[in-house]
């Protein structure tokens, strides 16, 4: 074997060993950030732009995409959203309704947002677009707008797959619009939990009521992705938002959801980066880490810390995050007559969804669109030309 031979062999094996500890580098990131909602600037950041699993957090761009149904005029809060067939297998967490129940879309935000439930999201899918395929695609067009380029979403629920993927940052974009696009519906996010008859179901998020100005907004877990949350606070007029992403347990992320959001509190931010200006980094980081190693086997289920005492209570490290003392107030949930099996069949047909306005008013110029956008996606990152008025078809007289 001559020299030339024996480089082109090591190379190839170093390459391949580089391959093979790629997952366990991605497995130790957590990623990262802390913005001032007010201006983007960044407090804090690390792996910020490594692609994740955004578990739960993908119902935060259902709500955004779902808000602009009503802030259009397409929908009302009391608009009745239906649970259908389809919907109704959605796997947990969820309301469990059965085909043909219904309630108010202002009841289907809060079972959405508080008990992250996944039949709900894609009830509220085919409500809003007509169909769970329509709605995703408005979804991606919605995050390409914004500029949440590393993600992408293949349903209205988080539920794992393949091609869904986010990032920090991304979702740091997506937490401040929705407060600036949205803020006369920023109670969804923040709600200690909700009440529908005798059943009373409590948030995930475990900084509302526990630390000074929490005002919201979501959680998130599968095993791929580990414990996520993003969260808002609100002090003296300035409201910061934090996503933590890969926790080892949910007392955990609120542990650091607290300390980041304390930091972006009381720190001064002038000369720090912007959401925009933040330059993207790290080796490997458009593979989309998976971390179900170290989150869901025996040994890692062992060794988790649960952040309860020997009573059961919840205890954080945290010094900023006080201890439950009261009953959380709970919100008050709806529910609309039951549809029979025959209505619910023609309840099923596709709405008509309106055209989008050319501009948005508060909006960023469109962005091109990418590979994995489907052609209706695409159409709404592009101007659209003045419409012409066509000629309504009228009946032809009965003879």
């Amino acid at each position: 074997m001559n020299l030339l031979s024996q480089m082109r062999r090591t190379v190839a094996g170093l390459t391949l060993l580089a391959l093979a500890l790629l997952p366990a580098l991605q497995a130790s990131a957590e990623p990262k950030i802390v913005v001032d909602a007010g201006s983007g600037r960044v407090i804090e950041h690390e792996e910020a732009f490594q692609r994740w699993y955004p578990a739960s957090l993908t119902k935060i761009m259902t709500a955004y995409v779902t808000f602009r149904a009503v802030k259009s005029g397409q929908m009302t809060l009391d608009t009745p959203i239906t649970m259908s067939v389809r919907a109704a297998k959605e796997k947990p967490s969820k309301m469990y309704f059965k085909p043909g129940e219904r309630f108010p879309l202002d009841s289907a935000l809060k079972f959405l947002l508080v008990k992250s439930a996944n039949d709900v999201a894609v009830a509220l899918a085919e409500a809003v677009s007509g169909s769970e395929e329509a709605f995703v695609a408005e979804m991606n067009a919605t995050a390409l707008r914004l500029g949440m380029r590393s993600t992408r979403f293949i349903n209205p629920n988080g539920m794992p797959g393949e091609g869904q993927y986010t990032t920090a940052h991304d979702l740091a974009l997506l937490a401040v619009a929705v407060r600036r696009d949205f803020p006369e519906f920023a109670r969804y996010f923040g709600y200690e939990g909700f009440a529908v008859g005798k059943k009373a179901v409590t948030n995930y998020n475990l900084l509302i009521g526990r630390f000074d100005g929490a005002n919201g907004m979501k959680t998130g877990f599968i095993c791929a992705s580990g414990f996520n949350q993003v969260s808002s606070a609100t002090r003296n007029g300035k409201t910061v938002i934090s996503v933590v992403l890969g926790a080892p347990s949910q007392e955990a992320r609120a542990d650091e959801s607290a300390r980041l959001l304390q930091e972006a509190l009381t720190a001064p931010v002038l000369g720090s980066p912007t959401l925009s200006t933040l330059a993207p980094y790290g080796e490997g980081r458009d593979v989309v880490a998976d971390i179900s190693g170290e989150i869901c086997t025996a040994e890692a289920r062992a060794k988790r810390y649960d952040g309860r005492d020997v009573d059961g209570k919840i205890v954080f490290k945290s010094p900023y995050i006080v201890t439950m003392t009261r009953e959380p107030r709970l919100a008050q949930a709806q529910m609309s007559p039951a549809l029979k099996p025959s209505e619910l069949a023609l309840a099923r047909i596709p709405i008509p969804v309106p055209r989008p306005r050319d501009t948005l008013a508060g909006s960023e110029a469109p962005f091109s669109a990418s590979a994995f956008t489907t052609p209706a996606a695409a159409a709404e990152t592009m101007p659209l030309r003045p419409a012409k008025t066509v000629p309504v078809p009228v009946p032809r007289p009965e003879i």
